[in-house]
């Protein structure tokens, strides 16, 4: 039996898609009879301090939470500065003094935990595994946020970078992440690729006529076309509000529904009220044991990635839509990690920035082939629903963690075949 520590901001019962990718994975080591112990906030992902206790034990899991700062993911750029602040200035404690597990693994949310998993591999002797969830300071460099010339830049780049350099393993989600980070000095021996996941018992194909969801959302007799999640600043939607624009008139039975939040949803409302568009509606978050019914309630789901954030985050949420068997049509880069998984497996279409009209005509010419029965979304939608099965089902990806983690601690020798990034992207190529 190993002994493992993990490193994140938020955990169950939080809403956040990292926390509930880390208690998969958690409650997957202590069903193999290992130890594993959370340190996380004890606030919210949206808003308000959570109700959690400071420690708990949940599924076999030792949670510890530390009482800082809760302005959540809603609230401005500097409030959530604080929260990352506060955290980090809580943590010490928790991992200095407590218990020396035998791996430490550290996510990225907020920036700069790694140097955490660095502090405890020096001080400790423990093992560090980087679990890159989101690729900093990459990704405030590319958003404009910070220059990689100022002090400040060239700072963060060094204090992330670093303990990317001495990690044990870092683990990406694909293989432009994985590139990225073999571009900053990583030795390609010390990059894994394991995707995150969703659970094909918790998300599958339901039939419209027995999703009540939609029915309670009035949804039936319209082709929905479903964004949901994190509308955040990575994300794009000049061309869905083109095609939102283009289709009120030319295909009424088209409505688009956003369920979530984030910063750029504002925006997305402003401009609806500013064109007078009555064929969208918004609604909040919703808990992840309603995501079985309002995933499956979409006809078809966008997507969307700016192109130069290609490699610093990879949407989970693709995951989740391929699980529910719908088609997916993204907007971004040619290549990327979302792009070449929908347009290798056949389950919806890619379009690049700038293609509005196109993405409008693909929508117009979905509807209509589900207003006629025809078979291309349904051939699409069971291309999802295989490729999620095969690589990216949570029992599939969790094996893979649990094989890497108790090689990294030396119970298990497990060689499974943790491609390159290298490797993958000369495959794609």
């Amino acid at each position: 039996m190993a002994f493992f520590t993990f490193v994140n901001q938020y955990y169950w019962p939080d809403v956040a898609s990292t926390g509930q990718h880390l208690a998969d994975l958690c409650e997957a080591l202590v069903a193999r009879g290992h130890r594993v112990r959370v340190v996380c906030s004890r606030g919210q992902y949206l808003e308000g301090r959570g109700e959690a206790p400071l420690f708990e034990m949940h599924r076999g899991v030792e949670v510890v939470r530390v009482p800082a700062s809760s302005h959540g993911k809603n609230g401005s750029l500097w409030r959530r500065a604080l929260d990352y602040l506060s955290f980090h200035a809580l943590l010490a404690k928790a991992l200095l003094l407590g218990p020396r597990p035998d791996a430490v693994v550290t996510l990225t949310t907020p920036p700069l935990l790694g140097v955490w998993g660095r502090a405890l591999q020096v001080l400790r002797r423990t093992q560090h595994v980087h679990w890159v969830m989101d690729l900093h300071p990459d990704a405030e460099f590319e958003l404009g946020l910070l220059s990689r010339k100022s002090l400040l830049g060239r700072f963060l780049a060094f204090a992330c970078g670093h303990p990317m350099r001495t990690a044990t393993r870092n683990v990406v989600l694909g293989p432009y992440q994985g590139a990225r980070l073999e571009g900053r000095g990583v030795a390609a021996e010390r990059i894994a690729e394991i995707p995150v996941w969703s659970s094909a018992d918790e998300i599958s194909p339901i039939d419209h006529r027995f999703n009540t969801l939609r029915t309670e959302l009035g949804w039936d007799g319209r082709f929905v076309v479903l964004y949901s999640g994190n509308a955040g600043l990575v994300h794009r939607f000049d061309e869905l509000c083109d095609a939102m624009v283009e289709l009120e008139s030319r295909a009424p039975n088209v409505l688009f529904a956003f369920v979530g939040g984030g910063p750029r949803r504002a925006e997305i409302e402003t401009f609806a009220t500013e064109h007078g568009l009555e064929n969208v509606e918004f609604h909040g978050y919703l808990p992840r044991e309603a995501l079985g019914q309002s995933l499956p309630a979409g006809d078809v789901h966008f997507m969307s990635l700016e192109p130069n954030q290609t490699g610093v985050a990879v949407p989970g949420k693709l995951y989740g839509i391929l699980a529910a068997g719908r088609p997916v049509l993204f907007v971004g880069a040619e290549r990327c990690e979302s792009a070449d998984t929908i347009r290798d497996s056949g389950a919806g279409l890619c379009f690049v920035p700038g293609q509005g009209a196109e993405l409008a005509d693909a929508i117009a010419a979905l509807a209509e082939d589900a207003a006629a029965d025809c078979e291309r979304l349904a051939h699409h939608g069971r291309n999802a629903r295989a490729v999620f099965l095969e690589r990216f089902e949570r029992e599939v990806c969790c094996a893979q963690w649990v094989e890497l983690l108790e090689d990294v601690a030396g119970v298990h020798v497990g060689h499974g075949g943790h491609a390159t990034a290298a490797t993958r992207l000369a495959d794609a190529a």
